[in-house]
């Protein structure tokens, strides 16, 4: 039930627009700015997330400057002559380094190719084959077409030569491209699993 109250003086406006307290029409596009704002946050936290979760997994190193992929064309071109003399100082070592030998040299599997799970492959044949893999991950470059084990120092390499042997290759490298591991293991290519 409504009430009437009677007309009065209030009810007529007839000089003019209303005075007093009254909300203008709204702005139009203004939930754009609030959908922009949420929109940028919400990218934020993702971004944060996704560079934490990879941290966490150990997807990403901030402990080298160097990448992989520089590293290792700059070392394969200006190196010839050493890479030679790797393999002669390699013979005069045992001929192949055993699963024994290894110590606690770390081994690290590098996927070099932009096919998935080959570092995952490559780490079963040398988990197989009685090898302790310390980690896997992608290389910094996906063009390798060989695959290469990179020993850090001389006394590395004839485990380098069994590691290289279990993965059927032959080509093994003296290099600091990879300073978060003893040995690297670089699969190219070339490499079946």
């Amino acid at each position: 039930m409504t009430t009437r109250y009677p007309r009065d003086r209030f009810d007529d406006v007839a000089d003019g627009p209303r005075v007093g307290a009254h909300r203008g029409a709204q702005r139009r596009g203004r939930g754009w700015i609030a959908f922009a704002w949420a929109a940028l946050a919400t990218g934020v936290i993702v971004g944060v997330c996704v560079v934490a979760l990879a941290l966490l997994n150990g997807s990403y190193s901030f402990t080298g400057s160097a990448s992989p992929s520089a590293s290792t064309s700059a070392s394969a071109s200006a190196s010839a002559a050493p890479s030679s003399s790797a393999s002669s100082s390699a013979s005069q070592a045992p001929a192949a380094g055993t699963p024994a030998d290894q110590g606690a040299t770390t081994l690290v599997v590098l996927n070099g190719t932009s096919t998935t799970g080959l570092a995952a492959k490559g780490s079963a044949a040398l988990t197989s084959a009685g090898w302790k893999v310390t980690s896997t991950g992608d290389a910094g470059t996906t063009g390798a077409t060989s695959t290469i084990v990179y020993y850090q120092q001389a006394a590395q390499a004839a485990v380098a030569q069994g590691i290289a042997k279990s993965l059927g290759t032959t080509a093994v490298q003296q290099s600091a491209a990879f300073p978060n591991a003893d040995i690297s293991v670089v699969l190219g290519a070339d490499y079946a699993g």
